[in-house]
C-alpha cells in the first residue's frame, strides 16, 4: 500500500513538473503576501484579469468601405425632414398668432374659427416649404462639395451655407445675392464655431500653460 502511495505521489509530481506547476516550489501561503505592483486585481467571480474584458474596438459591424460616421448624404434626409417639421410647427404657431390678432374684433363663431384655421394652415405650409427648400439646397451643396474635395470638415459647412444663401436670393439681383451669401456665411460660421468651441477652449488652455 505504501509503495502504491509512493508511486502515486511520484506520478503526480511528474505531471506537475511536466506542466510547470511545481517547478518554482512556492506554496500558496508564500505567494499570499506578494504585492501585485502594476497589475489589476483579479475578478473574484471570473478569476480573470479585468483588463482583458475591456473592448477597445467598436462592437458594430460595418460594410466594406463604409465610414464610422454618417456622411452628408445620410444626414441630408434627417436635415430636410427636420427643417420641414420645424417650419410647419413654427408656421402653425405664427399663423395662430396672426389669426387671433386679425379676428380679435370678431366674436367666437364658426367664421372666426375657419379664418384662424386657414391662417394656421397657410403659415405652416409657407414656413415648411421655406425651411425645407433651404435644407434641400444646403444638403445638395454639402454633398457636392464633399465629393469634390474628398474631405469632410467645417469648410464644407461654411461653403454650402454661403452658396445656399446666394442661390436662394438670386432673384433679388446682385444685392440680394450678396445679402443671402453673407447671411449664410454668418449662420454657418456661428454653427462651426459652436461645434469647435470645446476644442478651441482646450487649445487655448494648453497654450496658456
Amino acid at each position: 500500500m505504501e509503495g502504491g502511495g509512493g508511486s502515486g505521489n511520484k506520478t503526480t509530481g511528474g505531471l506537475a513538473g511536466f506542466f510547470g506547476a511545481g517547478g518554482a516550489g512556492y506554496s500558496h501561503a508564500d505567494l499570499a503576501g506578494v504585492p501585485l505592483t502594476g497589475m489589476n486585481p483579479l475578478s473574484p467571480y471570473l478569476n480573470v484579469d479585468p483588463r482583458y474584458l475591456v473592448q477597445d474596438t467598436d462592437e458594430f459591424i460595418l460594410p466594406t468601405g463604409a465610414n464610422k460616421t454618417r456622411g452628408r448624404f445620410e444626414l441630408a434626409f434627417f436635415t430636410i425632414g427636420g427643417c420641414c417639421m420645424t417650419g410647419a410647427a413654427f408656421g402653425a404657431v405664427n399663423g395662430l398668432r396672426l389669426g387671433l390678432k386679425e379676428t380679435q374684433n370678431m366674436a367666437w363663431s364658426k367664421p372666426r374659427n375657419v379664418q384662424i384655421l386657414n391662417m394656421v394652415t397657410r403659415q405652416g405650409a409657407l414656413w415648411a416649404n421655406t425651411l425645407g427648400s433651404l435644407a434641400l439646397l444646403y444638403s445638395a451643396f454639402g454633398v457636392i462639395i464633399e465629393k469634390t474635395r474628398g474631405a469632410e470638415d467645417d469648410l464644407n459647412t461654411v461653403a454650402a451655407g454661403t452658396m445656399t444663401g446666394m442661390l436662394y436670393k438670386c432673384t433679388g439681383g446682385l444685392r440680394g445675392i450678396a445679402r443671402g451669401g453673407l447671411t449664410g456665411l454668418t449662420l454657418t460660421s456661428l454653427y462651426a464655431l459652436y461645434n469647435n468651441w470645446e476644442h478651441m477652449k482646450g487649445s487655448l488652455h494648453q497654450q496658456s500653460l
